[in-house]
């Protein structure tokens, strides 16, 4: 008889290829379409102005721009430099001071309780160790602060699109879905130790694009993930991938003349610390 045994992840080696993954392409662009979520967040929290945010894996800074526009203190924080140079440009042309700091979401260099709020939307839950980076924006939450989070739900339209991706492209051995963070039993038992109320909230993010095929054209060359996807196959393999992707679209667009509104659910975390 054979023992399964737990495949315990090179969470380094992982992590250096996401770091490439995520610097290829240009996740700006994709990125910047989702501003909405990060103002929906900040309005939401409602925190004091000029707190202390920080904001873990910010991308391209959509969060990072939505408090800053409150008049709070922010630090934005990814490991890809280049996210963080394009954040940073955005900031500078609305004459907005942020503090960009290149730190890993799984041992952030602040200290415990330095933030009255810790915040990520679509960032963290990429995270490969994915308790670790619970714990760290727990630790740096202050007593009474607020953790907020924006995750893609398993179901949603980006759950399922990973799904896909996986089933061409095999994830890293060991390593649970990003989408793990958009399940709210996982929220619960991962925070509410640390918790003193959690508020989820399900939201919707339109995917609106000019067609299917836009889509596809889009991801493939700007969206680090789906990029290194097609790069690591072979001209049918990413036909098929694209078939899949447009398969994907069809059963989950809104629209009907041609274009493309495709809405992903996604959970909307507010964490009030103990």
């Amino acid at each position: 008889m054979t023992i399964q045994q737990d495949i315990k992840p090179d969470f380094d080696a992982i992590k250096t290829k996401q770091n490439a993954a995520w610097a290829s392409g240009n996740y700006a662009i994709v990125g910047s379409t989702l501003q909405i979520v990060g103002e929906t967040l900040a309005e939401v929290m409602d925190p004091k102005p000029g707190s202390k945010i920080l904001d873990v894996a910010a991308g391209n800074g959509n969060a990072t721009l939505a408090f800053a526009r409150r008049w709070h203190d922010v630090t934005s924080t990814d490991y890809v430099q280049s996210l963080l140079d394009a954040g940073q440009a955005r900031a500078t042309a609305e004459g907005h001071s942020v503090t960009y700091e290149v730190a890993d979401a799984e041992a952030l260099p602040y200290a415990d309780g330095a933030f009255d709020a810790v915040v990520s939307t679509y960032g963290v839950m990429f995270a490969p160790d994915q308790q670790k980076a619970a714990a760290e924006m727990i630790r740096t939450t202050r007593s009474g602060g607020q953790i907020g989070m924006s995750n893609w739900t398993p179901s949603g339209f980006v759950g399922q699109l990973f799904k896909r991706l996986g089933a061409h492209v095999a994830p890293p051995a060991g390593v649970k879905s990003p989408a793990l963070w958009g399940d709210e039993a996982w929220i619960d038992t991962t925070f509410g130790p640390a918790a003193k109320a959690i508020s989820i909230t399900k939201r919707q993010f339109v995917f609106r694009y000019a067609s299917p095929a836009h889509f596809v054209e889009v991801f493939r060359s700007f969206y680090g993930p789906v990029h290194k996807a097609f790069l690591a196959l072979d001209e049918a393999g990413q036909e098929a991938l694209e078939a899949d992707i447009i398969d994907l679209i069809s059963e989950m667009n809104a629209a009907t003349d041609g274009s493309m509104a495709v809405p992903s659910d996604y959970l909307e975390v507010i964490v009030l610390k103990a």
